[in-house]
């Protein structure tokens, strides 16, 4: 392809660097601009790779005069001198590429082996990834579960059990670390002892929602943050459909637990479906304005997923455990313990229904629930509401 005319100066003349021409060196330098590039805000990953495609390489998108982009169109007018003017940021790029690693965080490009191969294939792969902890490996069974940020109990509990049920049999849970049932889906990979991983519409550096905080230091620390974003880039809400492409782009299938009929998680498994993916959703009462999403993507062909066995047995992982996702051993329950609890469900049940249904004594109907509390059966959500605990 022919090259655009060039300028006679170099990425890293002016932070004092000498030119690298060999091997490693090479590929560093790659890297280095393209970490430039990342901090560019008005540059987005489309024009960059048609920039990459015409110069040959990164360090010579550098080398190119800004206007000379905007005469072969792939700038648009006046952009070329704020890219010229952005040359003068590039000592203060390097220096901080250089110093992630006090940080904490690491930097992968397209360039990289440790880049995630389920990511080459896709149209629009992120040209770069800024990551805490590690990312997903290529060899293990990866599977993104997403839902509503506003879920209901029973949504948010689902999500749990999922996620703690296929993390302890070893698959990879990716999701958004948002509200509602991608915290959810983590927090339980994390109980069960598995990875998550957390990608991020914004930078690396910033936890959003702030209340998750916890969950993403832990996730950084048993399995990885990722993000496509600059350090210190803010959450905006157009960020977010831009990266759910990663999200369903490193998992083997999408799981919907829980999806309004206009949700952003019916974008993020339209894209999991043109890359490929199957599509798993969690059916819903016909009547649920909160299921409805999910309803409709079983009529439209998605695999409805009744247990985390469901999902296991399509990853050819043999799942021994028999108990359904409506009921714990009861074993070891004293008669009236059994009866308290066949009485509350997944949806928060008030304690005079409780007390009307069993025929015990308010006080009584009490102490059973405070013992089944503790003992891991129900659980209690304030206002005398309580409900069955996965």
């Amino acid at each position: 392809m022919e090259r655009i005319n060039q300028q006679n100066h170099r990425p890293g003349e002016e932070a004092g660097y000498p030119e690298l021409v060999l091997g490693d060196a090479v590929l560093e330098k790659e890297r280095e601009v393209l970490y430039w590039l990342s901090r560019i805000s008005f540059l987005g990953e489309a024009s960059i790779r048609k920039m990459w495609e015409k110069a040959g390489s990164f360090r010579e998108i550098y080398n190119i005069e800004g206007k000379a982009w905007e005469t072969c169109g792939i700038l648009q007018q006046n952009k070329g001198g704020t890219l010229e003017r952005e040359k003068r940021n590039f000592s203060a790029a390097i220096e901080e590429y250089h110093s992630l690693g006090e940080r904490g965080i690491k930097f992968t490009t397209i360039l990289d082996q440790a880049y995630p191969e389920r990511l080459k294939v896709l149209e629009h792969m992120p040209l770069w990834l800024f990551y805490k902890g590690k990312l997903p490996e290529d060899d293990r069974p990866s599977l993104a579960v997403i839902g509503s940020r506003k879920a209901t109990r029973y949504g948010l509990e689902i999500a749990r059990c999922f996620g703690r049920e296929l993390g302890r049999e070893g698959v990879q849970i990716i999701s958004g670390l948002a509200a509602g049932i991608d915290g959810a889906g983590q927090k339980g990979t994390l109980e069960g002892g598995g990875s998550t991983y957390g990608v991020l519409g914004c930078g690396i550096n910033i936890c959003y929602p702030k209340e998750h905080y916890i969950l993403y230091e832990e996730t950084a620390a048993k399995g990885g943050i990722l993000s496509e974003y600059c350090l210190g880039a803010p959450p905006l809400s157009r960020n977010f459909p831009v990266r759910n492409r990663i999200i369903s782009g490193l998992s083997d299938g999408v799981l919907v637990v829980e999806a309004r009929e206009k949700s952003g998680s019916l974008i993020t498994a339209g894209l999991g479906l043109n890359q490929g993916k199957d599509i798993f959703a969690i059916p819903g009462r016909i009547t649920d304005p909160g299921s409805a999403g999910c309803n409709q993507l079983i009529q439209m062909g998605a695999i409805p997923a009744l247990g985390p066995g469901d999902i296991l047995e399509y990853f050819g992982i043999k799942y021994e455990k028999k108990l359904s996702l409506h009921e714990k051993n009861e074993k070891g329950l004293a008669k009236k313990e059994k009866m308290v609890y066949s009485f509350i469900d997944l949806h928060p049940k008030h304690l005079e229904d409780i007390v009307n249904e069993s025929g015990l004594p308010l006080s009584e109907c009490m102490m059973i629930l405070l013992d089944l509390e503790l003992k891991g059966f129900a659980v209690s959500f304030g206002g005398n509401y309580y409900g069955r605990k996965l």
